[in-house]
């Protein structure tokens, strides 16, 4: 593929036109343009279209579908130039759902980064299918979601679970560790999210699904925003719960009904790179410092689920 088109073809997109892609570039208008045609001819048809006394460019349907790809070769190149720059140096790339990158692995990222020698690190979050796809393309070499998904290439490993618990504000008479009737709790009120199907599964067995929560969200940053009313309550992991006590005055207590822990999934390739077994084999056991038995839990190949 030719790396110079590729990065005008880039340009041009984020700016708009060709002109301002060769101020980017610190190129002439020619070269850019000299560039996008030689990428056009090895791709078999136009990327952009060229409209005379238009403002800005547009892409075909052709360069719509290119730019992903175009956007995944750049990132590979750049990763390369890296790893040509640092020699042998340990290297790891982890993908993370949002909530477990923020509130579990802290501790996990802190003793990577002062690890000796040092480990560079390239840190993502992505959704679990994401994250799936991201560790089936090499991309990234480890992976920690909240669910597992049917691959034949990829291994997943139960790292951590936690205990769900219930968040709300902190008022006089309502006391940290007591156990809350799910009758006490009006749907109408409540910050969902939905944590895993399981989750949701049991949700619907205590409120009705006919009459959802007002407030649905997607990250577990927002929920300081919305828990504001007294009578508003969220079901959240506890490493959110602990992370919420700090920030402000919330409470964390017990819910009757039973709730299944969250499990925390390690995913990564069955067949990994050879360079990466000692940067896995450092990882697995600051994991296993931290979160103890999960580690000993036997590997499993998620082709078999």
């Amino acid at each position: 593929m030719y790396f110079p088109g590729i990065e005008a073809f880039l340009a041009i997109v984020r700016t708009e036109t060709i002109s301002k892609a060769a101020e980017l570039l610190h190129l002439s208008q020619a070269t850019v343009s000299y560039r996008l045609k030689t990428l056009e001819q090895e791709m078999g048809g136009l990327l952009v279209e060229r409209r005379k006394g238009a403002s800005k460019i547009r892409l075909t349907p052709k360069g719509e579908n290119f730019f992903s790809i175009a956007e995944r070769w750049d990132a590979l190149w750049r990763e390369t130039q890296i790893l040509q720059a640092s020699g042998s140096q340990l290297s790891l790339a982890i993908s993370a759902a949002e909530s477990i990158s923020h509130f579990v692995l802290p501790p996990v990222y802190s003793m990577l980064n002062q690890h000796t020698p040092p480990i560079r690190l390239q840190i993502r979050t992505q959704h679990t299918q994401e994250a799936f796809d991201s560790i089936e393309r090499r991309e990234m070499d480890v992976a920690f979601v909240v669910r597992e998904i049917a691959s034949p290439s990829v291994t997943v490993k139960p790292f951590f679970a936690e205990e769900m618990v219930l968040l709300r504000l902190a008022v006089p008479g309502r006391q940290a560790g007591d156990t809350v009737e799910m009758g006490e709790l009006a749907a109408q009120h409540e910050v969902f999210i939905n944590w895993n199907r399981e989750f949701q599964f049991r949700h619907d067995q205590w409120f009705d699904p006919l009459c959802p929560s007002r407030v649905h969200l997607d990250t577990a940053g927002l929920i300081a925003t919305f828990l504001k009313d007294a009578r508003q309550w969220t079901i959240v992991p506890a490493s959110i719960g602990a992370h919420m006590m700090r920030m402000g005055d919330f409470v964390l207590q017990k819910l009757s009904a039973t709730v299944s822990p969250r499990i925390c999934y390690k995913v990564t390739h069955k067949f990994p790179n050879q360079a990466l077994h000692e940067t896995l084999r450092i990882l697995d056991n600051y994991l296993q410092d931290i979160f103890g038995k999960y580690n000993n839990l036997t590997s499993r190949d998620n082709s078999c689920n």
